[in-house]
């Protein structure tokens, strides 16, 4: 059991609280949570759920970047001008994971990869999943398309893209 003396500062009791000694104040805020993405992250969701990827070009290095940056982090300047993107690439990286996500087992395995976007620079592009595969097909290099979820059902979200597969 503690005192309360091993530590700085002045313990209050309940007697501190009874007398007044203390402000307590009894209030609902209603706060509520709001998210910003940010200009480039933000414009880069809206397209996702109208079906179209969207990147920034930065005319000094010639890069085309997907996600979308409003800086440039290679030649340290803002980026010039908002470019749309095809909705296929190819395999960058992939793995093979018979975990879930609360890294419970199933069996059958999930494929995530990075895809080089089509209209990118090199090297540019976004982790997904892929589906359509089996995973003894998938391999670097492959060329994979987007497929959609119906566009009543997207909300603006790296997943109104379902999954990339084989083309």
């Amino acid at each position: 059991m503690t005192t309360g003396r091993e530590y700085p500062g002045t313990p209050l009791s309940d007697e501190d609280v009874s007398q007044g000694k203390v402000l307590i104040v009894e209030a609902d805020p209603n706060a509520r949570y709001a998210w910003d993405a940010g200009i480039a992250i933000g414009r880069f969701l809206a397209e996702l759920k109208e079906g179209r990827i969207i990147g920034r070009r930065c005319h000094r290095c010639r890069r085309t970047m997907v996600p979308p940056r409003m800086f440039c982090e290679q030649c340290f300047r803002p980026t010039d001008e908002w470019v749309y993107l095809a909705d296929s690439g190819r395999v960058n990286t992939y793995s093979i994971s018979y975990l879930r996500w609360d890294a419970s087992r199933v069996a059958d395995p999930t494929l995530p990869a990075v895809i080089e976007i089509d209209g990118a620079s090199k090297g540019m592009g976004i982790m997904h999943l892929l589906g359509e595969v089996k995973p003894e097909d998938v391999q670097v290099g492959m060329r994979v398309k987007a497929v959609w979820k119906p566009a009543r059902q997207r909300q603006g979200s790296i997943l109104d893209i379902r999954y990339f597969r084989p083309y």
